[in-house]
């Protein structure tokens, strides 16, 4: 069981989940589809449809359910634990864990199993929920002022500047001017500015830094 936020615009940063539109049980509907971070295009479709939820990753499973997943559509990591089991919930574990770690496979439990097992169920949620894993969703919950800025940082001075979002260094004093609606976000080796609404496009723009740059600044 999965909880599904609804959409309120069409974010690439998070993942999208399609049900049945027939319940099951009191609001619990099957998933027919997980699609992670999907392009712009194809999430402005989604949230069109009406029939997509945000992945909010807050699951509710059995246990012996979820071991069964892992056995059936990750094998090889049901393995590697497996062989340590008698270690877990002993002084052994978290040296049974420091050693069994490296041996899994990086991939995220959305790719592993959830998008291939056919028991998954979702609940439309409605509370407020946020990942925080884009400066867009930072700015909307974060205080504002007069003029909707949303500044993280203790030496930021704002003038005539609206709907911004502003991170910067506490030690390091910013003014902005004349601003509006953009993403400035300063680090000791980074300093990042974009309008808010091309934010959907940070993965591009980093794919350009790495070409440019390497990963250095990454």
């Amino acid at each position: 069981m999965t909880l599904g936020i609804k959409p309120t615009y069409p974010n690439t940063g998070y993942g999208y989940i399609q049900y049945e539109q027939h319940a099951v049980s009191d609001n619990v509907f099957k998933v027919k589809t997980f699609t992670e971070k999907p392009n712009l295009e194809l999430a402005k479709t989604f949230l069109a449809s009406g029939d997509f939820l945000w992945n909010a990753g807050i699951f509710v499973w059995q246990v012996k359910n979820i071991i069964q997943a892992f056995e059936r559509y990750l094998p090889e990591m049901y393995d590697v634990f497996s062989a340590d089991k008698d270690k877990f919930n002993t002084p052994a574990e978290k040296e049974a864990l420091q050693s069994v770690y490296p041996l899994c496979t990086n991939i995220s439990i959305d790719f592993g199993i959830m998008e291939k097992a056919d028991n998954v169920y979702v609940i439309p949620s409605s509370f407020g929920w946020s990942d925080l894993g884009t400066w867009n969703s930072a700015y909307e919950n974060l205080q504002k002022d007069y003029l909707e800025n949303a500044v993280a940082g203790d030496n930021v001075i704002v003038i005539d500047a609206s709907r911004c979002m502003v991170h910067a260094p506490n030690d390091k004093l910013v003014l902005l001017q004349g601003l509006d609606n953009f993403i400035v976000v300063d680090t000791n080796d980074v300093l990042l500015i974009c309008k808010r609404d091309k934010e959907q496009e940070i993965k591009e723009y980093v794919a350009e830094v790495r070409r440019n740059k390497g990963d250095q600044y990454l």
